[in-house]
């Protein structure tokens, strides 16, 4: 990264959340002061083997951990916050910035963490709140999503005003409270210098329906199913939870709640106010049976197809508490997140074959709508802000790409729009903008609870054992006498079926031997280490040519008889 000019010039740069959805973290580099905005994962697809989280790449963090002043979080949403425990884990953050239920949330997340929750300092703000800090002053605007106390974040400097949106839509007629469209037209009025806006749905032309018409949706849905109602939704959504508690009021059904991240939401949803229900509306999991198919509803996870979540268990039959009665009607309450769809379409797939009627797009009421702004409210958002510099945001690079269209759509100049990727660094100042070079940004995968303990090459060899499987032979060798007393004994997983492939077998092991004894006879001195490494690149040459496949090679010697 090139010198940003510490009075000058503003540094922008995101450690995660361009070119995809999820692993948000953006950075405000300003007077030797390091802001962190946000600390989310990233949810991986299947070809990631093995991987529960992808996190960002802390080295930079790491080495300017001096300089920061702060981490300010948008919302309570795992993109943004699932990050956190692992972030304190390797970086000294001084004060995490969050407001109303995230900040719940990030407590109940660094609970299983006691050593980082008493040793981090959270500061509650509200949307009024200003903070001071060298030559920046930071505030809030609410606006609407689809998690409570979500807000744009403001950082006005004396070169000007960088905005950074968090996830949002314009909603007219919110679940909650409304957004605050005064103070984003006051910071158009006073002028915007870099706008970092949110683009999830760019691809989507229009306007994105309000949360309180599917509210009424689910109501019209609920009047009209006879039996029992299994509603999948996303567990964060306590918008959208409060609005199934009230159908299920309205209709007389109790509900049932299933899958920790759901239990976990409705306890911080009742702690904060935003979840309520009548005395008796939420019953105890166990008690399902006591009542008919028709007085219940469980509401559980699992809309994006997640094997351990509990509709995935329902639908193939391992649910400790519920099994599935042919009656029984499914809604998902969401749509399938990028890279998603497939699970979803497994776990569909599967209730359908246990009888159960599946609704996900209904011919009567929509069940979903998105909490990220369409084409029409991020041009508003354009309009309403009127920035000078434009760097779209939280998206694959086509959301960004047609994101910067609709900037410049609105009146933003070509120029000054910057379409980025991880690690690039945008620097500007009050009349001009420049890439100022890259910090170290990457994926790091997570299992279990270790960081950073798979590497790229580890994902590439489970790819290879997956596609290919695993091809090892244990060589008992003579170094001294240069020779291989005993055939090389074949281990084979997931390659060759070796009853089915003796002569196969055989082939492999001849050339095995002839290679390796060929190889001795050229060293005064024999080298097993040498020796392996050829024969791994020599064997999978001929596997390769026998087979058309790649196994992983892994040969392993015995010398009985070593050179002195």
């Amino acid at each position: 990264m090139e010198k940003i000019k510490s009075r000058s010039e503003i540094g922008i740069f995101a450690l995660g959340g361009l070119g995809e959805v999820g692993k948000n973290m953006y950075c405000i580099d300003y007077l030797e002061q390091l802001f962190i905005i946000d600390a989310g994962i990233l949810f991986p697809d299947e070809h990631l083997l093995g991987v529960d989280y992808v996190i960002q790449d802390f080295s930079y963090l790491i080495e300017n951990q001096h300089r920061i002043i702060g981490l300010f979080i948008t919302h309570g949403h795992e993109d943004h916050i699932g990050g956190i425990p692992f972030l304190l884990k390797k970086v000294k953050i001084p004060k995490i910035y969050a407001s109303g239920v995230t900040v719940d949330l990030i407590e109940n997340k660094l609970i299983e963490y006691p050593e980082l929750l008493n040793s981090t300092q959270i500061v509650e703000f509200k949307s009024h709140f200003v903070f001071n800090f060298k030559g920046v002053d930071i505030s809030f605007v609410r606006v609407n999503h689809s998690i409570p106390d979500s807000f744009a974040i403001v950082f006005k400097t004396e070169l000007g005003s960088i905005v950074h949106t968090g996830d949002f839509k314009i909603d007219l007629t919110p679940v909650g409270p409304g957004a605050e469209y005064d103070k984003l037209a006051n910071l158009g009025q006073e002028g915007v210098l870099c706008l970092l806006a949110d683009s999830t749905n760019a691809l989507r032309e229009g306007f994105t329906s309000s949360e309180s018409q599917i509210g009424k949706s689910i109501k019209e849905l609920f009047s009209k199913i006879e039996d029992r109602i299994i509603v999948a939704t996303f567990a964060s959504n306590m918008f959208r939870v409060q609005q199934i508690i009230e159908a299920c009021v309205e209709c007389n059904r109790h509900i049932a709640i299933f899958g920790r991240s759901m239990e976990k939401t409705i306890e911080v949803g009742q702690n904060v106010g935003y979840i309520k229900a009548p005395k008796g509306t939420i019953i105890d999991p166990e008690e399902i049976n006591n009542y008919k198919p028709n007085e219940m509803c469980l509401l559980c996870t699992g809309s994006q197809g997640e094997p351990l979540a509990a509709l995935s268990r329902v639908a193939n039959g391992s649910h400790r508490v519920i099994k599935l009665i042919p009656s029984d009607t499914i809604i998902f309450s969401s749509s399938p997140i990028p890279g998603n769809q497939e699970g979803v379409n497994r776990t569909i797939n599967q209730l359908f074959k246990n009888g159960a009627n599946v609704i996900t797009h209904s011919p009567i009421a929509d069940t979903h709508t998105t909490g990220h702004a369409s084409q029409g409210e991020l041009k508003l958002m354009l309009t309403l802000l009127k920035p000078k510099y434009f760097m779209p945001i939280h998206g694959e690079y086509r959301m960004q790409r047609v994101h910067a269209d609709l900037a410049i759509e609105t009146g933003v100049k070509p120029e000054n729009t910057f379409i980025m990727e991880n690690g690039d660094v945008l620097a500007i100042n009050d009349h001009s903008a420049r890439i100022a070079g890259h910090v170290q940004a990457g994926d790091v995968y997570i299992d279990g609870t270790g960081i950073g303990d798979i590497s790229t090459n580890i994902i590439k060899e489970r790819k290879a054992l997956s596609e290919d499987g695993m091809f090892s032979l244990i060589i008992t060798i003579d170094t001294k006498n240069k020779n291989i007393p005993l055939d090389p004994q074949v281990v084979s997983r997931g390659f060759i079926y070796m009853k089915d492939s003796e002569e196969l077998t055989k082939y492999f092991v001849d050339e095995t031997k002839k290679f390796v004894i060929s190889e001795m006879n050229k060293m005064n001195l024999v080298s097993l280490p040498q020796i392996e490494k050829s024969l791994v690149t020599e064997l999978s040459r001929i596997i390769y040519e026998k087979t058309d496949r790649k196994p992983i090679v892994i040969p392993i010697f015995m010398d009985i008889n070593p050179e002195k």
